[in-house]
C-alpha cells in the first residue's frame, strides 16, 4: 500500500499542473465569451431566448460525448479538444447569472444614474455591473465547480488531468489513485471557489485587501500550473522525445510503460498518454500526435477496416499489416507474442448446472440468461458476428465496467460476461471459458504500431523489435495479475515481465 502511495504521489505534481490549466484557461475563455455575450442579449432582448437556448442544449449533452466529440473535428487530441469542451461547459451558469443579474438591477436606480448624467457605458460599469456582482460572481463559482470536475474526464482525449488517477485506478483497482484522484480534483475545487467567494467580498465591500488576497491566491496557482512548463523549458531534455499511447486497462497500461521503459534505455525520453478510447487512440496515431501504442490485430480488422468475416490469424496480421501501411501510412512493426482475445466467461458451477461448454451451448441457454459487457462490446462487430454465428438472443443485457463484470458474475448478478484471454480474473474468479467451435471472433494478436513518422526512425524501431515475440499468454496473464488481483504495482509488474520476457538480443 505504501509503495502505491508513493508511486501515485510522485504524479500528483504534473496531473494537478495540467488539470489547474485546463481549468483557469476554460474558465477565461468562458468568462470573455459571455460577458460580451450578455451585453448583446441585453440589448437586443429578442437574441436571449435562442443564445440560452444554444447554452443550455450544450450543457445537455454528455461531457464525455462532447470531449469525444473534438477529436475527429479537430484532428488532434489532447489539449485543445479539451479547452474547447470545458470553455463550452462554462458557458451556461455564467451567462445565465450575468444575464439576470444586470437585469435584475432596480430601474429606479437606473433612472436616477441617468439623472445626474451619466452615459449608458458609465451606468453599466458604476451602477448595473457592481450590484449584479453577487449573482454575477455566483454563476462563476457554479460554473468553476462543474469544470473542475468535467475536466477529470479529459484523459480518454488524451489531455492529462486528475482523471488519470482516476481512469487508471478504476481498471485496475488502485483504491489509492481513485482518492487521491478524488481529493485533489475537490480540494482544487474548493479553493478556487474560495479565491472567486473573497473577489466577490471585495467587489461588494470595495475592499483593497481582500481583492490584493484574492489576486495573491490566483498568482500562485497560476504559477503552479505553469511551473512544470517552466521547469521542462529550462531543463530542456536533450533526448529525442516519443510518445506512446495507451487504452484504458490493465494490460495496455502495462504495455505502454513497458514500451516506455524500452525506450528510455534506448536514450528517448518517452512521454506516456494512457486511458484513450479505442478509436481516439488509432485516430491520435494516424494524426501524428502519438507515435505508437499496443492495438490487437482484431480491433483493426472490425474497427478500422469494417471486414465482417472472420479469417485465420496470419491472414489477419497479414491483410491488416497491409491495410495500415496502404491506407494510413501506418507501419505494423510486428506481434508481441500473444493473444489478448475476447471470450464468454461464465462461473464454473453455473456452466456445469446449465451443462455449457461451448458458445452453441450457450445460444440454447441465452434467453433466460443475462450477459454483462463491457462498453464496448455490445457496439462491436465482434458482438454482430459471434450474435448471427451462432443465433445468440439473452434475456437481458448489461454493460458494465470492465472491472466490475467479474464481481457480477461472481456474485450471479449476471451468467455469462465477456472477458479478456490474458485477464488474471478469469483464474482469480474460477470462470470457465466457453469455446469457440465456429471462429466467429477473429483473432487479436497484440501488436505494435508505429505512426509514419516513427516508422522513419531507425532508433524506435531498433529499441522496440527485441519485444517482438518475446511475450508468451501466460506470461502477459502473470502480469496482469500482478496488479488487478495481487495489488502489486505497475512497476513491480513491468520490471517481472521485462524479467520474464524472451527479448532478442541487441546489436
Amino acid at each position: 500500500m505504501w509503495n502505491q502511495f508513493v508511486e501515485q504521489l510522485e504524479l500528483l505534481p504534473g496531473y494537478l499542473s495540467a488539470h489547474l490549466t485546463l481549468t483557469l484557461i476554460a474558465m477565461a475563455g468562458g468568462m470573455l465569451i459571455c460577458l460580451p455575450l450578455a451585453l448583446l442579449v441585453l440589448r437586443f432582448e429578442r437574441l436571449q431566448a435562442p443564445v440560452l437556448a444554444v447554452a443550455s442544449l450544450i450543457q445537455t449533452i454528455p461531457s464525455l460525448a462532447l470531449l469525444a466529440l473534438m477529436v475527429p473535428l479537430l484532428g488532434q487530441i489532447g489539449f485543445l479538444p479539451a479547452i474547447i469542451a470545458l470553455t463550452a461547459y462554462s458557458v451556461l451558469p455564467i451567462l445565465r447569472n450575468t444575464i439576470t443579474g444586470i437585469s435584475g438591477v432596480d430601474a429606479a436606480i437606473i433612472e436616477a444614474a441617468r439623472g445626474v448624467g451619466m452615459r449608458n457605458w458609465q451606468i453599466l460599469w458604476r451602477v448595473q455591473l457592481p450590484l449584479a456582482s453577487p449573482v454575477i460572481m455566483a454563476g462563476i463559482r457554479t460554473a468553476v465547480v462543474w469544470v473542475v470536475g468535467i475536466a477529470t474526464l479529459s484523459t480518454p482525449v488524451g489531455a492529462t488531468s486528475l482523471g488519470n488517477y482516476i481512469f487508471s485506478g478504476l481498471q485496475t483497482q488502485n483504491h489509492v489513485a481513485v482518492l487521491m484522484g478524488c481529493m485533489a480534483a475537490g480540494l482544487l475545487a474548493m479553493l478556487l471557489d474560495g479565491l472567486i467567494r473573497l473577489i466577490e467580498l471585495a467587489i461588494v465591500n470595495q475592499s483593497r485587501r481582500l481583492g490584493t488576497l484574492a489576486g495573491i491566491g490566483l498568482l500562485c496557482l497560476w504559477m503552479v500550473g505553469s511551473a512544470p512548463l517552466i521547469v521542462t523549458r529550462w531543463s530542456a531534455d536533450a533526448r529525442p522525445r516519443v510518445t506512446i499511447g495507451g487504452k484504458a486497462f490493465t494490460e495496455q497500461y502495462l504495455l505502454t510503460q513497458l514500451l516506455a521503459d524500452r525506450f528510455r534505455a534506448a536514450g528517448f525520453a518517452p512521454q506516456i498518454r494512457e486511458s484513450l478510447g479505442s478509436m481516439v487512440i488509432f485516430d491520435a496515431l494516424r494524426f501524428g500526435e502519438i507515435d505508437c501504442y499496443v492495438d490487437y490485430s482484431g480491433t483493426i480488422w472490425f474497427n478500422a477496416m469494417k471486414r465482417q468475416e472472420v479469417a485465420s490469424a496470419p491472414v489477419v496480421l497479414a491483410q491488416v499489416t497491409e491495410w495500415l501501411a496502404d491506407t494510413h501510412e501506418i507501419t505494423v512493426l510486428g506481434s508481441l507474442g500473444f493473444e489478448n482475445a475476447y471470450v464468454f466467461a461464465m462461473r464454473r458451477d453455473r456452466a456445469a448446472e446449465l451443462g455449457v461448454r461451448t458458445i452453441s451451448d450457450l445460444a440454447r441457454a441465452a434467453p433466460s440468461l443475462t450477459l454483462g459487457a463491457d462498453f464496448e462490446f455490445l457496439d462491436r462487430p465482434d458482438w454482430h458476428s459471434v450474435r448471427e454465428t451462432y443465433g445468440l438472443q439473452f434475456g437481458e443485457r448489461l454493460q458494465l465496467d470492465p472491472t466490475l463484470m467479474y464481481q457480477a458474475v461472481d456474485e450471479g448478478r449476471v451468467d455469462v460476461i465477456t472477458a479478456f484471454s490474458t485477464d488474471a480474473r478469469i483464474e482469480a474468479y474460477d470462470l470457465v471459458l466457453l469455446e469457440d467451435l465456429r471462429h466467429a471472433f477473429p483473432p487479436y494478436a497484440a501488436m505494435i504500431l508505429l505512426s509514419a513518422r516513427a516508422a522513419e526512425d531507425p532508433e524506435v524501431q531498433a529499441a522496440l523489435e527485441p519485444l517482438l515475440g518475446s511475450i508468451a499468454e501466460q506470461t502477459m496473464r502473470g502480469a496482469n495479475r500482478m496488479v488487478d488481483v495481487e495489488r502489486q504495482s505497475r512497476s513491480e509488474a513491468v520490471a517481472w515481465l521485462l524479467d520474464q520476457a524472451e527479448m532478442a538480443p541487441t546489436d
